[in-house]
């Protein structure tokens, strides 16, 4: 499925129960796709025109959307903009085109994700600290505890681990951070994680024991969270222009990620860090996200062409 936007769209998010796909772009607008309607619209004989994948579209940014999550629920949408600010959205509204509740942060907030919970909500910003929001209070909570050189980069993605009791960013400066979920304390940095480039991207395992991590450096990194240990990289795709993006497919077998020079999907399988397919992404230029299911074989990704595709494995 092919589908274009206005501008470039920037991020992706599923829904925890896989039911659907949001998508954030440089135009401001937000996008509600119901996946039982982009796989009907795969189908061999199904007509693009009856079918309507998109159900909502969200006006209420002034600039560029750059993330998204869900609520554990899969009822709550939340974005983070170069406007400062974070909106929620209620996806269970029909009519409800802008957000109910607004955070207004002091800096672009660059990344968002939702603690296991629903309760909290931290922010990755231009600010090389994480903001951790309750979201009942609104109140913000900063680190007082950092064991490394005062960081100085913006942070490019953070995000809980599955129980919410650590969560990680990639900054600009090229560390991965671990961090207490309970105290807000940074308990272990990864510095120079990519050499001397920006660590664009890091997510941990659904145990929790390791955290999977991009930068600009192409390479992508598997470490080990107890020891901050290096355990496995996975090399030969290109990546030092975009905000790339490396994750797990649902079961965590096989990990995704983009070769810009050749404007490719790479698969690489998760154990023995051996290439297993590239696909051309049949954007026009690499594109610059991808988000996987979490219940099943498909994934999105967004181009700077200005088009968003949805695949499904085989």
């Amino acid at each position: 499925m092919k589908h274009d936007t206005f501008q470039n769209t920037r991020c992706a998010r599923f829904s925890p129960d896989g039911r659907f796909v949001a998508t954030g772009s440089a135009d401001t607008s937000i996008k509600l796709f119901e996946v039982s309607k982009i796989k009907q619209m795969l189908l061999p004989d199904a007509k693009d025109g009856p079918v309507r994948s998109v159900v909502k579209t969200y006006y209420d940014h002034i600039q560029p959307v750059n993330d998204l999550d869900f609520n554990p629920q899969g009822t709550i949408l939340v974005s983070g903009a170069k406007d400062q600010t974070i909106k929620f959205f209620d996806i269970s509204k029909t009519n409800a085109k802008r957000s109910y509740r607004v955070i207004q942060d002091t800096h672009n907030v660059r990344s968002v994700s939702f603690h296991p919970s629903g309760d909290f909500l931290l922010a990755g910003t231009d600010h090389a600290i994480p903001h951790l929001y309750d979201i009942n209070t609104f109140q913000c909570y900063l680190s007082a505890n950092i064991p490394d050189a005062n960081p100085n980069g913006a942070i490019n993605q953070v995000r809980y681990s599955c129980s919410g009791s650590m969560y990680v960013t990639a900054s600009k400066d090229g560390a991965i951070r671990l961090w207490d979920g309970i105290t807000a304390n940074c308990v272990r940095s990864i510095t120079a994680a990519h050499g001397t480039a920006e660590a664009t991207s890091a997510v941990f395992t659904s145990d929790q024991r390791f955290v999977l991590s991009c930068g600009k450096d192409s390479t992508i990194k598997l470490w080990e969270v107890g020891s901050g240990r290096l355990v496995k990289q996975y090399l030969g795709a290109i990546h030092t222009q975009l905000r790339c993006q490396a994750i797990f497919n649902a079961t965590e077998e096989f990990i995704l990620s983009i070769d810009e020079l050749n404007n490719e999907v790479i698969i690489w399988d998760a154990m023995t860090t051996e290439i297993v397919a590239k696909w051309p992404s049949n954007h026009v230029g690499a594109p610059r996200w991808l988000d996987h299911s979490p219940v099943e074989s498909a994934f999105i990704s967004c181009g700077t062409d200005r088009s968003i595709r949805f695949w499904k494995e085989v």
